[in-house]
């Protein structure tokens, strides 16, 4: 079971991005398929009440459909209103993020609910915000998920979650980011960043191991949404995946 992380010196700290919105009274089902791990959280009124998580996967097909069901029946069993679903949108797994967000679509048309797409990206930044990991207040933030060989899905970010550069798929080199290197503190994470760490090196180059998206990571930032009214269309709502999916070509046998 999540703890909640309602505490009075991390909002301030982290504000205005990693807030909770106590006023909208929520509670929201989060899901996150968008990479190996497969989650699902249950968020009221800014703390985590429910939580399950899969990190043996790719198994979503597998286990999304269990937990959502032990989701929901905890939601019903405690007489919750379910406000919304909120899911990560990508980018990541093309397979992951289809079936997560087809999840997340069928329960709004089924309840008659709210949807919220959340980028992995900015899902990404929520531990490393909350657990305090940086110091400088100048830092900025560079979550990376893995696009295979040197290539990573990145963006960068202040403390404050306001983007700094958008979103692109780099081919990592060591001056990939020496523009941002050069004027402060750099921080990498995420499932991209380690196979980076021998080619950026630089002084102001900073790496965090062992940061997922993660469905009990996502309230903070789906919170903010419901009180910016910012919801997607159910039935018109598709996956980022940053890069169009080619499937492959069957070979020929002769």
């Amino acid at each position: 079971m999540c703890k909640s992380t309602n505490n009075e010196g991390k909002k301030s700290k982290f504000a205005p991005i990693i807030k909770f919105y106590h006023r909208t009274m929520s509670c929201i089902l989060n899901i996150d398929t968008s990479t190996n791990v497969c989650s699902v959280a249950v968020s009221q009124d800014g703390g985590c009440i429910f939580e399950k998580e899969d990190h043996s996967g790719p198994n979503h097909a597998e286990q999304l459909g269990s937990f959502v069901d032990q989701a929901i029946s905890f939601i019903d069993n405690h007489a919750i209103p379910l406000d919304a679903v909120a899911v990560s949108c990508g980018p990541g797994s093309y397979t992951g993020l289809r079936i997560g967000i087809s999840m997340a679509k069928g329960i709004c048309y089924g309840r008659n609910i709210k949807l919220i797409g959340v980028p992995t990206l900015e899902i990404l930044c929520v531990p490393v915000l909350l657990q305090e990991k940086i110091n400088e207040e100048d830092a900025l933030l560079c979550p990376m998920l893995d696009a295979r060989r040197m290539e990573v899905y990145a963006q960068v970010f202040d403390r404050s979650l306001k983007e700094i550069r958008p979103i692109h798929a780099d081919i990592v080199e060591a001056d990939t980011y020496k523009s941002y290197l050069d004027e402060r503190p750099v921080y990498f994470f995420g499932d991209g960043a380690m196979k980076c760490k021998d080619v950026i090196n630089h002084a102001n180059a900073h790496f965090i191991e062992g940061i997922q998206p993660l469905a009990k990571n996502i309230f903070p930032l789906a919170e903010k949404r419901i009180a910016e009214e910012k919801f997607e269309d159910v039935a018109y709502f598709v996956p980022f995946y940053l890069k169009d999916f080619v499937a492959k070509q069957p070979r020929k046998l002769l």
